[in-house]
């Protein structure tokens, strides 16, 4: 079948006409194959490139243009698509010579010579810009690598060079003038800013340029890099890891750039992936590597090993992982730091390795891959089990609770295999403290799950009360009590289904906060006291206690700040429980009865759990520092803190700012800077709670205080979410007083509000029954109405919004008049048009506009009246006459006349200009007095 050139030429130009962009490509390609003829093949080559230009195609609009230039060099038209093509593609000096050439063939026209001024200026600055930071950059590393140069000059220089390689095209300046190898020696000189500085520079070059970020892992070298992490020090360890990060999102997509047909072959990173994954599993049991190096190789391998979503189906990274680096994390899991010849680590070490374990278990898809997971675990703690070898067997022991605390399930199927309870039971026997210290931890992880510890509670509870009586070290009675308390808090909060005999519980907490205080104790041990208090403070009497012990809740916030964050998820647990902010399950009166009729266990509150008691431990919470601590805990690790743990912070957060009085304190100590990040990222019951707490903090304070600085804006989206429908009257309440706040405050903020599309979603509220909620929605309305794009809404036809502004000012609400009517003030104000289209919406305007005007409360009768004038003043004769014609003269007359009143000089002054206004229309004759 042949086709006819000309005539696909044609049907493409219908199609470009139509904006069919991708259809007249597809005709003008198949044109340029039938077509034989070289004039009309330039044409057709001009048309296509006319349609990539359309679709931002930059490459592939230049090529096309050059093939049409090739057969006529004065095609106007291709010039100047090749012209516009090359300009977005930043070659510049080419696009500038052919806009030359266009404006030599059309000397008058306009758009050529005002592309050639634009571009002869925009020259001009590259390359002054060029010039000075080609100069800069070597006088920087000149600097930089001068052993004699001053101090300040070099971190001066170090900051500079940073800044630079944050922009495309610093950082290709850096590039170009040999600025790897330089940085290279700035790293081998072994100084620590010298090193911190040339790592910064090397993560900015690589941010969201491929290309780039490939070719610096080729100059610089995996190898190279992670012997960078392996530094002894945890800020260069963090700057490498961040670097890491930022090839990975360059090399997995955190690039936007076109780089044409050759991408496939030249770009294909899947081999530099790789590379690093082997490479970062290698440091992993490496022992010349240090604790803070191993920590961020976990902390990489956590966040870019398994799928982001679990929509995605390819899970390879996570399989590849578990083949070859599941036995190399387990060997950091069953470290025992108090034996010799161990791993460096730090103290969050083995609980980062603990939750990559859970990621990857729980990133897998079938049974099969789990069961390779379990049995890869289960031949390795296998391989260290050995009767004559104490050491080994507590390194399978530890290795055991590693896997408790991370995926449960694998752990806890080890656990209940032959031999290895037993095991557990004869080194709590042992002569060896760390042989004690390992087993009774085991026991304690392995109660996690209550439900399924019925194994643990049959033999373990006499086990540990042995242990406890008996032991004289205080690190394994502390450890033996956690167990003790971990199960003893099997109830929960039912006061009926207490472990312990009455009281006992009291002396266990009583401990606790003893050995909490004692800072002769290692902080690892008095970690343990924190983990008992989490579960004993299921008990109101030890809540109460607990908030009343000021040392204890200090010290414990002290804990919480130190640079250990295992702590981190007990000092969570703890204050959910002192809060009382943990989900509490509504109990129908009807289903008590029938439950004790049928002799069912009912649960039981406690007498210290009601109301009152829980606000007073908020108040001794709030007094003893607990939001600073708050604040420090947020900024942890977002390995180590989990969406669990983030849950459990907003739950605490929103229950200390329930009284609005608190707030304040709450802002003071960083609290609404803590909010933020918990609001944005986390589980969905974490996300509503911060937002809430947001919400109740946005209503009443100052933005700029609570949320210093560019913060402010990224507190629009938590407020906007609380405002769906499936959230609750009181935080939809709580969302639109936040955003009323916020909307007053500032025209970016207005506009942020819009733009996260709360709009639609704050009319809706207007219309809501609840009057509470549709008054909050109509002030916040009212704080928008100066945005030009709620304006353009209201100027729209075919929908109600200003019949439902008019009806809200016929409402029997002062507030919700004030507002409405203030809306309608400024929408008349700003639209003149809506003037009449006012009168034309409903039929009660005139008699809901005199209501305003004769109301009892002056702010709504000022704003009332100040409708009268703007419908006064909208060039619109007939309805000017209309509102004299009618009572309203009269209202205005009275009003007018009375005597200055300062608590209603608003509402005169308004009505006097009216009068006056009236009167420059000709519509009421001027005052005059009784002769």
């Amino acid at each position: 079948m042949t086709f006819d050139p000309i005539q696909l030429k044609d049907e493409g130009n219908k199609h470009f006409q139509a904006g069919e962009t991708d259809k007249a490509i597809e005709c003008y390609t198949k044109a340029i194959k039938a077509c034989k003829d070289k004039n009309v093949l330039a044409v057709i080559y001009r048309n296509r490139s006319a349609c990539y230009l359309k679709q931002e195609s930059y490459a592939n609009a230049a090529s096309d243009a050059s093939k049409a230039i090739d057969v006529d060099a004065a095609d106007i038209k291709a010039l100047y698509r090749r012209c516009q093509a090359l300009e977005k593609l930043g070659k510049l000096d080419m696009a500038f010579k052919d806009v030359q050439r266009c404006a030599t063939i059309e000397p008058k026209n306009k758009t050529f010579l005002e592309t050639l001024r634009r571009l002869g200026a925009d020259i001009q600055a590259k390359l002054k810009t060029t010039f000075s930071t080609d100069s800069r950059v070597q006088n920087m590393f000149d600097i930089l690598l001068d052993d004699e140069m001053e101090t300040e000059k070099r971190e001066r220089a170090a900051n500079n060079l940073i800044v630079l390689s944050r922009e495309d095209a610093g950082a290709e300046r850096i590039f170009q003038n040999n600025g790897v190898p330089l940085l290279l020696n700035m790293i081998e000189s072994g100084k620590r800013e010298m090193i911190l500085a040339a790592v910064r520079t090397l993560s900015g070059m690589c941010t969201g340029h491929k290309a780039r970020a490939m070719a610096i892992i080729q100059m610089v070298g995996v190898d190279k890099m992670c012997s960078i992490m392996a530094v002894d020090n945890e800020e260069i360890a963090l700057a490498t890891c961040n670097l890491f990060q930022c090839i990975n999102d360059s090399l997995t997509g955190g690039d936007k750039r076109e780089y044409g047909k050759e991408e496939a072959l030249v770009l294909d990173a899947s081999k530099d992936l790789k590379t690093i994954l082997l490479s970062l599993l290698e440091m992993v049991a490496n022992k010349k590597v240090p604790g803070h190096g191993r920590d961020q190789a976990l902390n990489l391998l956590s966040r870019n090993v398994p799928r982001t979503t679990k929509k995605a189906k390819d899970n390879s990274r996570t399989l590849f992982t578990i083949d070859h680096g599941l036995k190399k994390i387990l060997k950091v899991c069953g470290q025992v730091p108090e034996l010799p010849d161990q791993l460096p680590m730090t103290e969050n070490t083995q609980l980062i390795a603990s939750v990559l374990l859970d990621k990857l278990y729980d990133d897998l898809i079938c049974d099969p891959e789990r069961n390779n997971f379990r049995d890869i675990c289960d031949e390795y703690i296998k391989s260290k089990i050995d009767p004559n070898d104490m050491d080994k067997t507590i390194h399978a022991v530890n290795t055991i609770s590693g896997l408790l605390q991370g995926p449960f399930d694998v752990g806890n199927a080890l656990v209940g295999r032959q031999g290895i309870m037993e095991m557990m039971v004869a080194l709590c026997g042992s002569e060896r403290e760390v042989d004690q210290m390992v087993a009774v931890e085991a026991l304690i992880h392995s109660s996690s799950k209550m439900s399924r510890a019925s194994f643990i509670i049959t033999n373990g509870v006499s086990l540990l009360k042995d242990i406890y009586k008996k032991t004289k070290n205080e690190k394994i009675k502390i450890r033996a009590l956690v167990g003790l308390c971990k199960l003893g808090s099997a109830g929960g909060d039912d006061y009926a289904l207490r472990q312990f005999a009455e009281g006992s519980t009291e002396k266990l907490a009583k401990q606790c906060r003893k050995w909490l205080c004692n800072p002769q104790i290692d902080t690892k041990t008095r970690k343990w006291a924190i983990e008992g208090l989490a579960y004993l403070t299921n008990d109101a009497d030890v809540k109460d206690d607990f908030v009343e012990d000021e040392p204890a809740l200090k010290a414990m916030f002290e804990l919480a700040k130190s640079t250990d964050k295992t702590i981190i998820y007990a000092v969570a647990c703890t204050l959910v429980n002192c809060t009382n902010s943990y989900e509490k399950k509504e109990i129908m009166p009807e289903l008590v009865q029938l439950a004790k009729f049928s002799k069912q266990h009912v649960p039981e509150q406690h007498p210290k759990d009601k109301k009152d008691f829980i606000d007073k431990r908020v108040k001794r919470l709030l007094k003893a520092g607990i939001t600073s601590a708050l604040a420090v805990m947020v900024k942890a690790d977002s390995t180590i803190l989990t969406n669990q743990t983030k849950e459990m912070l907003a739950r605490v957060f929103l229950a200390l700012s329930q009284d609005p009085k608190d707030r304040g304190i709450i802002v003071a100590q960083g609290g609404g800077k803590a909010l933020i990040p918990l609001a944005l990222e986390g589980t969905d019951a974490g996300k509503t709670r911060a937002s809430h707490a947001l919400a109740k903090i946005a209503a009443i304070s100052n933005p700029e205080i609570a949320f210093p600085g560019e913060r402010v804006y990224e507190v629009v989206r938590p407020l906007v979410s609380l405002l769906q429908t499936d959230k609750d009257g009181m935080q939809n309440y709580e969302a639109l007083k936040g955003l009323t706040n916020l909307a007053g405050f500032s025209e970016k903020l207005r506009v942020k509000i819009l733009k996260e599309k709360a709009l639609p979603e704050i009319e809706n509220y207007m219309f809501e029954d609840h009057d509470q909620i549709r008054q909050a929605a109509t002030e916040c309305m009212c704080n928008l109405v100066t945005c030009k794009q709620v304006q353009d809404r209201y100027l729209e036809d075919g929908n109600d919004k200003l019949k439902l502004m008019i009806l809200l000012c016929g409402e029997d609400d002062d507030n919700l008049q004030i507002a409405a009517a203030g809306a309608l003030a400024m929408l008349t104000a700003a639209e003149k048009k809506l003037c009449n289209k006012l009168t034309l919406v409903t039929t009660q305007w005139l008699e809901i506009l005199q209501r305003l005007c004769l109301h009892t409360n002056p702010n709504v009768q000022h704003r009332g009246l100040v409708i009268v004038y703007n419908l006064l003043n909208s060039d619109d004769s007939e309805l000017a006459k209309k509102l004299i014609e009618s009572e309203l003269l009269e209202i205005l007359t009275v009003i007018g006349k009375a005597e200055d009143n300062p608590r209603r000089q608003g509402a005169i002054d308004a009505a006097r200009t009216c009068l006056v206004r009236a009167m420059d229309l000709g519509l009421i004759k001027p005052f005059t007095s009784p002769s």
